[in-house]
């Protein structure tokens, strides 16, 4: 029997934050409590696929006297995995949302996702508390309440903080999950913390250009990183970077007013072990330079920085959490703009590694930045693993659409390592072709490379020309989100907007390569 002193003991509640400027405004609030099925308010269930309701579906239906499954036989609600039924006025809730999850044992991934659909329809809803059942019925251990309030938050992220009336999140009513699994804890000493690093990312990518730029990316990342442990934070300037001769990274960002930074942030909790380095390429607007883009989309090159989003918003997630992990990230900042001092095509670039960049297009620019950050991540840091994210090119939507990001490597470990990181966080990756041929491709009559103009396959001929930079013995992947990035509907737990694709499946890496021996 639960005393009542154990209810409270066991009761986990949680508010998410999200910074905007030095202000801190509340967002969905998150409270946990044991398992029962209430007597009345608004409550949502899972249904078991099936002709008759069953499990906690019935003893709900049971409390309606009946009326429950007269309502779901109108609508022809069977309990078919993602389909949904609200029901307002069924006695004695005042209403109730039903969610289908299907006939197959939920995994952590559908548990998020069911949370994202009650998300989705509890959009618009004010005041008070909704009860959300979770009952331990054909769910796999991981499948836990607090996932379910991870998917929720996701799905519930808002960009709408520039307008003049934004949403007033004081209004958003109490999810109240009820659930045995006693994973209240899970939720707000770590999950919590992931859904705002996806946030961040997000965030990041939305924000537009003249908010963030290469210093404000900065500035906005040091507040986020302000007052965590075992975090260094180290910013190169135009001057530090011209000194340590990274002309591919000056190259891209010398056109414009705003001059390109390296941003470099240490998380180092993992004792001696070498570091895992993430470099994302941090274009915080791309006009395609000199070789200009046509205007139309051009609004969304924005979130061309979304490679440095993502690797920024992973190395926070995992600092808020105090992982056991020793982990770099590397966010390689400029704005690609066409002026006076921008390179130009048939330009040669010097970069770091001592590799001259015949330039056949100023348009192909991420790569010339990752070219310079990769080679820093290797000389500073002899990593263990480097990992580079990056909106590379249109050619990997092209290849794979939005549901998936293309993988490229040499290690074939390592990218098994990341397909699996990649299932468990529900974020789909695939891999794509990366070989000898890839990187004759890119010879150059002028200089040691080209960096493009010379044919299909984009993809991997962009994944070549960072894998250029990139010692054939390190252990390296390239991840291509440019498909991924923005989705133009809704998915379960992503708004229609900037996904921050990414951040999920890079954590959920971070934590097996933490426990490796």
């Amino acid at each position: 029997m639960r005393t009542k002193e154990w209810v409270v003991r066991t009761l986990g509640v949680f508010v998410i934050w999200l910074a905007l400027g030095s202000v801190a405004v509340a967002e969905q609030r998150f409270e946990f409590a044991p398992f029962s099925i209430p007597d009345s308010g608004r409550i949502v269930l899972p249904v078991a696929q099936g002709e008759t309701l069953t499990g906690v579906a019935a003893s709900v239906d049971a409390l309606t006297n009946g009326s429950l499954t007269v309502a779901a036989n109108d609508a022809k609600f069977i309990g078919e995995l993602d389909s949904t039924l609200t029901l307002r006025g069924v006695a004695p809730y005042s209403r109730i949302d039903l969610i289908g999850v299907g006939v197959e044992e939920l995994n952590r991934v559908s548990a998020e996702n069911f949370g994202g659909r009650a998300s989705a329809l509890l959009s618009g809803t004010e005041g008070g508390v909704v009860q959300v059942l979770w009952p331990q019925e054909n769910i796999d251990p991981s499948a836990t309440a607090a996932r379910v309030a991870f998917g929720y938050a996701l799905r519930d992220y808002r960009f709408d903080h520039h307008k003049a009336e934004p949403l007033d999140k004081s209004a958003l009513p109490t999810i109240k999950l009820l659930s045995d699994d006693a994973s209240a804890t899970q939720f707000d000493t770590d999950l919590a913390y992931l859904a705002r690093s996806v946030f961040f990312a997000r965030d990041m990518s939305s924000e537009p250009a003249n908010v963030i730029y290469p210093q404000s990316f900065v500035a906005r990342a040091k507040r986020e990183f302000k007052g965590l442990k075992n975090v260094s934070i180290k910013v190169l300037d135009e001057k530090d970077i011209q000194r340590l001769k990274m002309g591919a990274l000056w190259g891209v960002g010398k056109g414009s007013s705003r001059p390109p930074r390296l941003l470099i942030i240490e998380y180092m909790a993992g004792g001696n072990e070498a570091p895992v380095v993430l470099a994302g390429k941090g274009i915080t607007f791309d006009t395609g330079g000199i070789s200009i883009k046509p205007n139309k989309n051009m609004w969304m090159m924005k979130g061309d920085l979304g490679g440095a989003a993502v690797v920024t918003g992973t190395v926070l997630a995992a600092a808020r959490r105090e992982a056991p992990i020793n982990v770099v990230a590397l966010a390689a900042l400029a704005e690609n703009m066409p002026s006076g001092t921008a390179t130009r095509p048939g330009d040669l670039l010097s970069s770091m590694s001592g590799l001259t960049i015949e330039i056949s297009s100023t348009d192909a620019e991420g790569r010339l930045v990752l070219a310079d950050a990769v080679h820093y991540g290797q000389i500073n840091y002899k990593p263990r693993v480097l990992i580079d994210v990056a909106t590379l090119t249109g050619s990997v939507g092209r290849a794979l659409g939005d549901e998936y990001a293309g993988i490229f490597g040499r290690h074939d470990q390592l990218i098994e390592q990341l397909s699996a990181a990649s299932d468990a966080a529900g974020e789909g990756i695939w891999r794509l072709p990366l070989d000898a041929t890839h990187f004759k491709q890119i010879e150059s009559k002028y200089g040691d490379i080209i960096n493009g103009g010379v044919g299909s396959p984009g993809a991997s001929v962009g994944a070549a020309f960072i894998g250029s930079f990139v010692k054939e013995d390190q252990v390296w992947a390239h991840f291509d989100i440019a498909g991924v990035d923005f989705y133009e509907e809704d998915r379960p737990t992503t708004p229609k907007g900037y996904s921050g694709w990414g951040v999920r499946t890079l954590d959920e890496y971070l934590r097996h390569a933490a426990a490796a021996p």
